[in-house]
């Protein structure tokens, strides 16, 4: 068939989208593809839906990809956005019966390209494009004569090169230092407890960030939309962070410090989990992701207010991430987070549901600071603790390993005798072995 012209009436906008979606079910929600597509910088002007289950070669139909065709031509959009992964196959039948330059983006594509807008390390930047390139590979290849396969994947040759270039990027990966790890070891030493914020995107996760991190305030969406480039290594320099209703909105981890209790933590906000990212995708993302296995404590952000078989599925699909991050459940405080936009007949049956799971959760509005003080005290309870008792002749030494506690655990009382200094503290357990060492060779 003949490509239908776009609209030339109109000036094609830079970033418009057309938005296609097939579920096997009706009715088909396009809610979570044109919120990433937002997040991507695209305007939506219109959806097409199909239900049924993909059609194997042209993923809606012969007769539906007509209508996105004619959709398309008369908003003058300049991308269709799919909110599946196409094969190669599919992406090729749909770009061919749309108005010339117009794109095609499946969902992996897309989030690829909301990674690579906000990779801003060294690391993250290597990792956004060995994703784009295994996804492009398989493509380059079908795009090439079947017959002359040998030859294209010859050195020098397009296919050729791009695997050339993953596997180099593999290795660069593998022998590169990972900061973030060194940062948190150092901490660690020097008595922190961590604590990680998981969660799919939008739960509230940034938003918990600043309330509990010492030095953040919490700023609304609006007046934060002009700190979303500050570093993420902790050097912020305005002491805040943007919490707008953005997917993908940490894509590196951010780090803060806080006190809970009386002990130092430091707060980590993660990389928010969106339903159906490719287990690929998320592989390549696993430094970020897998601050969970590395926590003493992990914060599980659920938005409350999304309808309650959402709740369950994103309770269900989020205890599996974290299983497979290898979090022991007892290291896991869940918050139900947006209570304020529920009656209390709903708060309920939200609270029951995630019971039902296994979990404990506490009903809190991060945004109101509804409840945050049970939350701290739950997060309080979790983080490990053990309580030492020394008593060292008095002098400089024991003096130091005073000083030193105060650094690094919470000090509950400090005696000086005559002869001796009794110290009682409490903290992390590795820290307090430290500091009994050094006591006996006092």
């Amino acid at each position: 068939m003949s490509r239908p012209s776009a609209n030339t009436s109109t000036n094609r906008p830079p970033k418009s989208a057309v938005v296609v979606a097939r579920e096997p079910t009706t009715p088909v929600e396009t809610a979570e593809i044109e919120s990433l597509a937002r997040s991507a910088g695209y305007g939506v002007v219109d959806a097409v839906t199909q239900p049924g289950h993909p059609d194997s070669g042209t993923y809606l139909g012969a007769g539906r990809l007509d209508d996105v065709a004619e959709t398309v031509a008369s908003s003058a959009a300049s991308t269709v956005v799919v909110g599946d992964r196409l094969t190669p196959g599919q992406h090729h039948a749909i770009e061919s019966t749309l108005p010339d330059e117009t794109s095609v983006l499946d969902r992996y594509r897309l989030v690829l390209d909301i990674f690579e807008a906000g990779a801003s390390s060294r690391r993250a930047s290597l990792q956004v494009e060995l994703a784009q390139l295994r996804y492009d590979l398989p493509r380059l290849v079908a795009a090439s004569d079947e017959g002359m396969l040998n030859r294209v994947t010859e050195s020098g040759t397009p296919v050729y090169d791009v695997r050339d270039r993953i596997s180099r990027l593999e290795r660069r990966l593998a022998e590169l230092p990972d900061p973030a790890e060194q940062f948190r070891e150092r901490r660690r030493e020097e008595g922190f407890d961590l604590v990680t914020i998981a969660g799919y995107t939008n739960a509230g996760k940034s938003t918990l960030l600043h309330r509990l991190a010492d030095e953040l305030s919490v700023e609304t969406s609006e007046s934060a939309d002009n700190s979303e480039n500050e570093p993420t290594d902790g050097s912020n320099k305005h002491a805040t962070a943007s919490v707008a209703d953005r997917l993908f909105e940490t894509l590196e981890t951010t780090t803060r410090r806080a006190t809970i209790g009386d002990r130092p933590v430091l707060v980590t906000d993660t990389v928010g989990y969106v339903d159906e990212l490719p287990h690929d995708l998320v592989a390549s993302f696993s430094a970020t992701l897998s601050e969970a296995a590395a926590a003493d404590v992990v914060v599980l952000m659920v938005d409350a207010s999304d309808d309650l078989d959402t709740v369950e599925e994103r309770l269900r699909v989020s205890l599996d991430v974290l299983a497979e991050q290898d979090v022991d459940p007892d290291r896991v405080v869940t918050a139900l987070n947006k209570i304020d936009r529920l009656e209390p007949g709903e708060r309920e049956a939200r609270v029951a549901l995630a019971n039902e799971v296994g979990l404990d959760p506490i009903p809190v509005s991060v945004r109101e600071g509804t409840n945050l003080e049970a939350l701290r005290e739950r997060i309080e309870d979790h983080i490990p603790t053990e309580r030492l008792r020394l008593e060292m002749p008095a002098g400089d030494e024991a003096m130091a390993l005073v000083s030193r506690a105060y650094d690094r655990t919470a000090v509950k009382d400090v005696t000086y005798r005559d002869e001796t200094v009794v110290l009682e503290c409490t903290g992390r357990p590795a820290v307090l072995e430290r500091l009994r060492g050094a006591a006996e060779r006092a």
